[in-house]
């Protein structure tokens, strides 16, 4: 497989289009893969096409709304109302969807085995991840052996972000010269508003507290 190479995860999000132009300075040739998998908030995918234009990366969609038929939760059911913060007594908001990263990860390490690619490059972050399991260090580092045996392949997944709160994120995109294209173009928020989103669901929370931290943070070292 090609060292060179890099298929990246990919939502339109903050993290993920943080992650894009991470892979671009790290590799020589990256790939972008989103999916559809019957989120509300299905309007990322068209907005992760244009970024993906704007870097000049090759953009692909995954179809699979499988991933939103078997869990019960608030990012797939019209019906539920979504929770704004962790529920007493739970791990995780209702925004968890059981597996996506899973799921995610196993169908890029096939798209990627296809094109010749061993590097796959996922957005997760286990210091700022609302509690979901699959964003933890642990699940990726389990999951990459298992995929390196599914497949008889050498592939490594990188998560320039897992040890970075939002507004470490955010520093990272300004590093990187994205951050008026992540803060602006960019969709987080879980019910479909793109840049600063609606400011009440659990990822506009952390978007918003993680650029006000990070801005402050900025403004007292002009």
């Amino acid at each position: 497989m090609n060292k060179n190479k890099a298929l990246v995860v990919f939502s339109g999000g903050q993290d993920s289009t943080t992650c894009l132009f991470w892979a671009k300075r790290a590799f020589k040739h990256v790939y972008a893969l989103s999916f559809r998998y019957g989120q509300k908030h299905e309007k990322e995918v068209e907005l992760a096409r244009e970024i993906a234009r704007k870097a000049g990366v090759d953009f692909g969609v995954m179809d699979v709304p499988l991933i939103g038929r078997l869990g019960h939760n608030a990012l797939t059911d019209t019906s539920m109302p979504m929770d704004e913060q962790i529920p007493d007594g739970a791990f995780c908001p209702n925004t968890f969807v059981p597996g996506r990263n899973l799921f995610f990860l196993s169908i890029a390490a096939v798209y990627a085995r296809e094109q010749g690619i061993n590097h796959l490059v996922t957005g997760v972050s286990q210091t700022d991840y609302s509690g979901y399991p699959d964003c933890r260090d642990s699940f990726i580092r389990s999951l990459n052996v298992t995929l390196n045996l599914a497949m008889d392949e050498q592939f490594v997944i990188h998560t320039p972000l897992m040890w970075l709160d939002k507004a470490e994120t955010w520093a990272l995109a300004d590093e990187l010269g994205v951050l008026d294209l992540v803060r602006h173009d960019t969709l987080t928020c879980y019910n479909g508003i793109p840049g600063d989103g609606c400011g009440h669901c659990p990822a506009c929370k952390l978007r918003r507290e993680g650029l006000e931290k990070y801005l402050l943070m900025k403004n007292k070292e002009l």
